[in-house]
């Protein structure tokens, strides 16, 4: 199913919602990105406030990790600009993402198979040089994964599904993000196991962490966040109150089923 493409409102939502809350901590303006002469992105427009649990849902192939990476830097951006805490970011490096607060748990995981746990986690805090604090929040990231820590010396290629994206989103706070990205945790997991991921999400909220969440289950996507923007075919459709998408009738017909 196709909606049909118009402006997303950059302060007031497609369904009614207008924002109350101060500048927001990451802004897409007029973003576009390619893949050689295909169209990935076009002229996509996209805020996120201090805070937010805010969702990105759409068809396969719609745009959504492509937004995510070009947020982290990892891909290319052809025209227009993204802000971060208020700093135009459009030409920074991907290196850099991370020093200034900015996380990316990507989609497929992509732990480091053959290092332990304990090296994954080491290795997402590459940025930091307080020994000390680094060691407290590896003991924090054991409280909030409890499996994590009953393999912290076990080859991460041997964890299971749902262990190995728990460490992918363990390593991604060990940089201590102001903003992380997580693309499509739930991907290939059994449903005991996603409940359990989403719960450590939305426990995630309370410590300040802002997120912003690629996931295809729409439906849980939107349990969870606070808004959620729809993309279709690399074009953003429809903006709103998570609650308000979730009771709309085109999101019911084309993602919940």
């Amino acid at each position: 199913m196709r909606f049909e493409y118009r402006k997303v409102a950059k302060f007031e939502g497609d369904l009614g919602q207008t924002a109350t809350m101060d500048a927001p901590l990451l802004e897409l303006s007029g973003l576009s990105v390619n893949y050689g002469a295909i169209q990935a992105l076009q002229d996509i427009d996209l805020m996120v406030y201090p805070g937010e649990v805010v969702t990105l849902i759409g068809a396969n192939g719609a745009g959504k990790t492509t937004t995510l990476r070009a947020i982290s830097r990892i891909v290319r951006v052809r025209s227009g600009r993204l802000f971060y805490a208020g700093q135009d970011i459009t030409r920074k490096r991907a290196p850099e993402m991370a020093k200034l607060g900015i996380a990316h748990s990507p989609e497929g995981r992509r732990i480091l198979a053959r290092m332990t746990v304990l090296d994954n986690l080491e290795l997402g805090a590459y940025t930091r040089s307080d020994r000390l604090g680094i060691k407290a929040d590896i003991e924090k990231q054991f409280l909030t994964f409890p499996r994590l820590a009953e393999r912290r010396s076990q080859q991460a290629g041997t964890l299971s599904g749902g262990e190995q994206q728990m460490l992918a989103i363990a390593r991604a706070l060990m940089s201590r993000p102001r903003l992380l990205l997580l693309d499509e945790p739930s991907l290939g997991l059994a449903p005991a196991i996603v409940r359990e991921i989403f719960a450590i999400i939305r426990d995630l909220r309370t410590t300040g962490v802002t997120i912003l969440l690629v996931e295809q289950n729409a439906n849980l996507a939107l349990q969870t966040a606070d808004r959620g923007y729809v993309l279709d075919a690399g074009r953003m459709t429809l903006t709103g109150n998570a609650t308000d998408l979730l009771a709309d009738d085109r999101i019911q017909r084309a993602y919940l089923g």
